[in-house]
């Protein structure tokens, strides 16, 4: 039976020996877990794209190590092989026909990891850490973008040592996303940028952040055509803001909504608030998850502006997510983000992935 390809079967991988799992909260929703997950906290996670058959997935990790795993349609999953940097990797993509991945380091460098031979050579240079990473494909280039805390873009042919563009940007690279023909940078301070890719990448227009706290997480949506005509934005405020580029009527079609809070609704009592680490969209429905600092995983429809699922409390942060190119497995990190500052880092608490059949919880209710 294949566990992807269905809605039954899936998530029972969380039972214990003894069958109580009252004290052990770190896999609440009964979630498949890979195997051999990093040692150190997981800051991204990426599938491979269409063109590869089955599934790959790419983890990178404060232990400075990126790994990949075969997920195989029962749910297993098979540790393939590793790369290192000599700091923490920030950020992985993959190239559009699968054969290689590309990963941005705080050791300053991006580098290219040719699946097939297994080896991994550096492709970009920053004077800071990189942040982001992003492989574009247009009809007349195709190149690799950095953003990094030195408050540059570069546009690599991973070919030469020398960047084939530079972009200055207002602030340092906090988060990314890029969906050809459009790429949207959040940098410190609350800078928003959008840029266009034809023909060769440029500046198109600089946005007033509609959040009022430090940018945390960005994902591009499309339209019903497949077109990239928004994006999603989030904040260490429990908070996300969905943003048309040309919308119809702005003030109406923009807008933000609250997210990985609890307490104090509608209480006196002070409500906690959670960054929310990551964003991704289904890639069939356009539905959308968020993952925060609160340990949980939220499903939600834009368009209708609801709610489609919340889950359970994971014993720390989930720090990324990302589904995989049909849509069918939801993939998130859970480890610590160091949201509450060291005080709160606890070196024997293993770091987890877990995967979830994500073919039924993402469909847009029926319209009433």
């Amino acid at each position: 039976m294949s566990l992807f390809g269905t809605t039954s079967g899936f998530g029972t991988g969380g039972t214990s020996m003894f069958g109580s799992t009252t004290t052990d909260n770190h896999n609440p929703m009964k979630d498949i877990e890979v195997t051999s997950s990093p040692d150190d906290s997981i800051g991204c996670l990426s599938f491979s794209p269409p063109t590869l058959p089955g599934n790959f997935l790419i983890a990178g990790s404060w232990a400075n190590d990126v790994r990949c795993w075969e997920v195989q349609d029962n749910g297993q999953t098979i540790p393939k092989a590793q790369q290192m940097h000599t700091g923490p990797v920030l950020d992985v993509c993959w190239s559009d026909d699968g054969s290689k991945v590309f990963t941005a380091s705080c050791d300053k460098t991006a580098k290219m990891w040719d699946l097939n031979s297994n080896q991994a050579i550096q492709i970009a240079q920053h004077d800071a850490p990189v942040k982001t990473i992003h492989w574009i494909k247009a009809p007349n280039y195709s190149c690799v973008m950095t953003g990094s805390w030195d408050k540059t873009l570069k546009f690599w042919d991973t070919r030469s040592s020398n960047p084939m563009m530079v972009l200055q940007l207002p602030e340092r690279c906090y988060c990314a996303d890029v969906i050809y023909p459009m790429a949207v940078v959040a940098t410190a301070e609350r800078g928003l940028i959008v840029y266009q890719l034809e023909n060769q990448p440029s500046e198109f227009r600089r946005i007033e952040s509609p959040l009022k706290h430090q940018h945390r997480c960005v994902a591009i949506f499309k339209d019903k055509q497949n077109k990239p005509t928004g994006f999603a934005l989030g904040s260490i405020e429990g908070r996300v803001a969905i943003h048309y580029i040309n919308p119809p009527n702005p003030a109406k079609d923009n807008f933000t909504f609250k997210c990985h809070r609890s307490n104090g609704t509608n209480t006196s009592a002070p409500q906690d608030i959670y960054a929310v680490n990551g964003i991704a969209f289904h890639p069939v429905h356009g539905t959308l998850a968020t993952v925060g600092s609160d340990g949980r995983f939220s499903f939600w429809d834009k368009d209708a502006r609801t709610k489609l699922k919340t889950s359970e409390q994971l014993d720390q942060p989930i720090s990324a997510c990302c589904f995989n190119h049909n849509g069918n497995i939801f993939a998130y990190a859970s480890s610590y983000d160091w949201s509450k500052g060291h005080e709160f880092y606890n070196p024997q608490k293993k770091n987890y992935i877990f995967l979830r059949n994500a073919a039924e919880e993402l469909k847009p209710r029926n319209k009433k």
